[in-house]
């Protein structure tokens, strides 16, 4: 990493969420709640899915997949995040700031992909539902899935990769709790033209391209279940794409502003209650989400779990 006449960063400041210690010691326990819930939500989830035979349908697998995706974005954020609150460790190294780009950046790609996949498969089913085993096959879940995680890591590896490249010589604080591409390209002291420029074809098409197919899903979606003429018929067809719905809305506004709005120095707070949101909150809250409503999922947890009944 070292460039001519310049000495190499090896560790990177991260800016906690607060200065004050008695602030960090104050939002250790409520971020420890949010990360355990994580954990153990979508834990029981593929726990779930995966020993219970009636829940072995392309909707569950995909919210299989997601929930291991909010594990690997959330324990790739937290754990150093706790620890700056806990210990007053606010540093990174190289390697470990690289490391946490990696698996960031592809669990949210990931993660957008998949939403667009679910959005895809929710259309099947309330559009197509004659055709949907025929249509949504096992071979068919295998392959977007698979997609969804080759897509994924092709595109971290590049970002990675380019940001390998760059030299970083003077200013290593990171105006944020987390290692990411844009805060990274504001301390390069090498030309980041080319990451900016693979950072702007990543944003269209993994969040403008992918936003405009979930949008168009669920343009077809209202329009068929508004030709449904019973009221108890509407809300079966909402009730299941509702969760989906809504996790689409929370996941979409926080990584839009994140990555495709400009962020000015006035708004680095609010990029960091964003950031919360997507590695935090959201990880947490998507296992209830997808939990409360739905009949089949609580069914499957009971079995599972004593803490259930």
């Amino acid at each position: 990493m070292a460039a001519d006449n310049h000495t190499a960063v090896v560790e990177f400041i991260l800016q906690g969420i607060s200065e004050d210690p008695q602030v960090r010691v104050l939002l250790s326990a409520p971020f420890l709640l949010l990360y355990l819930m994580a954990l153990t939500g979508n834990g029981l989830i593929i726990i779930a899915i995966s020993l219970s035979p009636g829940l072995h349908t392309p909707m569950y697998f995909f919210l299989a997949n997601l929930a291991f995706l909010d594990i690997v974005c959330t324990s790739t954020v937290l754990p150093k995040l706790l620890e700056g609150l806990v210990v007053g460790v606010d540093t990174i190294s190289y390697g470990g700031c690289l490391t946490q780009l990696f698996f960031l950046t592809w669990s949210l790609g990931a993660e957008l992909l998949l939403l667009t996949a679910m959005a895809f498969d929710r259309y099947v089913a309330i559009c197509r539902p004659l055709h949907y085993s025929a249509i949504m096959s096992r071979p068919l879940c295998t392959l977007l899935a698979m997609t969804v995680w080759i897509v994924s890591a092709l595109n971290t590896s590049v970002h990675t990769g380019l940001m390998t490249r760059l030299n970083f010589c003077g200013p290593n604080h990171i105006g944020q709790f987390l290692c990411e591409i844009p805060s990274l390209l504001l301390l390069s002291c090498s030309p980041t033209t080319l990451n900016s420029v693979v950072v702007v074809i990543a944003d269209v098409y993994f969040g403008v391209v992918n936003f405009v197919f979930t949008l168009a899903s669920y343009g077809c979606i209202v329009t068929s279940v508004l030709r449904i003429r019973s009221a108890a018929g509407k809300r079966r067809a909402f009730s299941t794409c509702s969760s989906h719905l809504l996790v689409v809305t929370l996941y979409y506004s926080s990584v839009i502003y994140t990555y495709i709005l400009p962020v000015s120095g006035g708004s680095m707070e609010k990029g960091k209650v964003v950031a919360v949101l997507y590695t935090a909150v959201s990880p947490a809250l998507n296992p209830l989400i997808y939990t409360l409503r739905n009949k089949d999922v609580k069914a499957a947890l009971w079995k599972v779990t004593p803490t259930f009944r």
